[in-house]
């Protein structure tokens, strides 16, 4: 088993990783031209939130994806601020840090780089991030005597979602990876690389 060190990197080098996350998620839905049904289909702000949890840890992680959608509905519109943002900022808070917590339990104990590690916080991230997002909605409509059902639930979250969720499976890992080869990743995926040797 290899051995796995703690990051020691500064809290500035967090920050800027975290920042340029940020931007990514502000940015990225610029690409599918501001339309909510696109958006809804590909999750650009997902990709760069569920990054930051990974290589940036829990914490500022969790902070990248309160922020993203807030500050996006507040500089563009989109989304709207409720409640769409507002549910949007806890499902992404909640994929960061998952995503960060499983992951930084199980680089310890596997060699880093395994699919095995990244899609175990993975996938549970995706899931929990979900299930939040559901509840959110649920909660803020309820305030407004609007109903969300389930069928409303499995469609937001998963059967209109399916393209994005098929491209964080793919870029996710392979982003993780790439990173961790090269030595620039923030977090605990380049100090476990270097104890692992990989």
């Amino acid at each position: 088993m290899h051995s796995y060190v703690p990051s020691r990197r500064p809290p500035i080098r967090q920050l800027a990783l975290s920042a340029l996350l940020l931007a990514l998620g502000l940015l990225l839905p610029f690409i599918t031209g501001q339309l909510q049904s696109l958006g809804q289909a590909l999750l650009p702000m997902h990709l760069p939130v569920l990054l930051a949890g990974f290589i940036c840890g829990p914490w500022w992680g969790l902070a990248t994806g309160l922020l993203t959608p807030l500050l996006r509905s507040l500089l563009f519109g989109m989304p709207p601020l409720y409640p769409t943002a507002l549910a949007m900022m806890l499902e992404l808070g909640t994929y960061a840090l998952i995503a960060g917590l499983i992951y930084r339990t199980l680089v310890r104990k596997r060699p880093q780089g395994s699919l095995v590690v990244v899609f175990s916080a993975l996938i549970p991230a995706m899931l929990a991030g979900r299930l939040v997002w559901g509840l959110a909605t649920w909660l803020l409509l309820g305030l407004r005597q609007q109903s969300f059902t389930l069928q409303a639930f499995a469609a937001g979250a998963f059967m209109n979602s399916i393209p994005g969720i098929i491209l964080q499976l793919i870029l996710v890992p392979l982003i993780l990876r790439s990173l961790a080869k090269a030595g620039v990743s923030g977090g605990p995926l380049t100090d476990a690389s270097r104890n692992s040797g990989a």
